[in-house]
């Protein structure tokens, strides 16, 4: 249903290992991103550069016709970016999705038709144990938070690692609580989990999911009769996952081409990007205010978080990493 016709980078050895290793010519990679979307004229792009230069880079894209765009993450570094840049894809009608990619997992798409269709009751609490910077990683964390919650965050408590890393714009870890729309409540722990890596915890009136060790293992548990004075308990069940795992990079593509074809929004849209970006920036204006309660959304659009990926990105990881070798 599609086929990559060229890629963009400024530093000529990446774009010969990319050309190698997607079997394109040399003419088919350029130098400057501007030059391929006016030479090529794509339906879609994905931009896998850091935050620093990706608001502009999709704005560009929107503004030379793409009809999707798959975003990295964190979507932008700023409030202001993100709203920029969704104004003007809401304008163009251009399907925006953006790589927080749990809601192509089929382990947390199996527990949102749970959600979706009742077998765990009313949702009541998501806890995340992910160590991570809140913006960069923290991307993740939290929108699949949003996603399993099944709501959208309505007021913040935070804590941030230090006062001092609080104080300014740099990333950060950083635990929060989250208050949802559909009376769920949310836990984000974003420093160290010790021996809960990246785990998930859904907890809803009817039954329990959990997704444990990064993902190698899902628990579901509900209420089956018996128990003390027979008011029941919770009981091991197995968890429904299906007999093929699908890559998570293809099931982006899928969508976004779905997308333009049927005019839906993405999975993982521009504004799921923007919400994840908004909750962490709260997260650490909470902490600014004394552990205050913020709401949400922000008022204040120049906030921003600098994404941890943006230190020392003047040249790749794999450009750096070829001339120590």
């Amino acid at each position: 249903r599609n086929d990559l016709i060229a890629g963009a980078d400024p530093h000529a050895e990446q774009g010969e290992i990319f050309a190698d290793r997607w079997g394109l010519e040399r003419g088919q990679i350029y130098a400057d991103y501007r030059e391929m979307l006016e030479a090529e004229r794509p339906d879609f792009v994905s931009i896998c550069t850091t935050a620093r230069r990706r608001a502009q880079i999709m704005i560009d894209a929107i503004n030379a016709g793409v009809k999707a765009i798959w975003a990295e993450k964190p979507f932008t570094l700023s409030l202001a970016e993100a709203d920029e840049v969704i104004e003007l894809g809401n304008r163009k009608d251009v399907a925006i999705a953006v790589n927080c990619s749990r809601r192509y997992n089929v382990f947390f798409n199996e527990a949102r038709r749970m959600v979706d269709e009742g077998e765990l009751g009313e949702i009541l609490q998501i806890t995340a144990y992910a160590q991570c910077n809140l913006s960069h990683n923290g991307s993740h964390s939290i929108d699949a938070m949003r996603y399993l919650a099944a709501g959208d965050v309505e007021w913040v408590f935070g804590e941030m690692e230090s006062d001092e890393k609080a104080a300014g714009d740099e990333d950060l870890m950083g635990n929060g609580y989250m208050a949802f729309d559909n009376g769920a409540r949310g836990f984000l722990r974003g420093t160290p989990t010790g021996a809960a890596p990246w785990e998930f915890d859904l907890i809803g009136t009817e039954g329990r999911v959990r997704s444990l060790a990064q993902g190698m293992e899902a628990q579901y548990y509900r209420w089956v009769p018996g128990g003390l004075r027979d008011q029941g308990l919770p009981a091991r069940a197995p968890f429904p996952l299906p007999t093929q795992i699908p890559s998570s990079g293809l099931s982006v593509i899928e969508d976004l081409v779905d997308c333009i074809e049927t005019g839906r929004q993405p999975r993982c849209s521009g504004e799921d990007g923007r919400k994840a970006l908004e909750i962490a920036i709260a997260l650490r204006e909470s902490h600014r205010r004394g552990g205050r309660r913020v709401d949400l959304p922000l008022a204040d659009r120049s906030l921003r978080i600098l994404s941890v990926e943006i230190r020392e990105d003047a040249l790749p990881a794999r450009i750096r990493r070829m001339q120590r070798n």
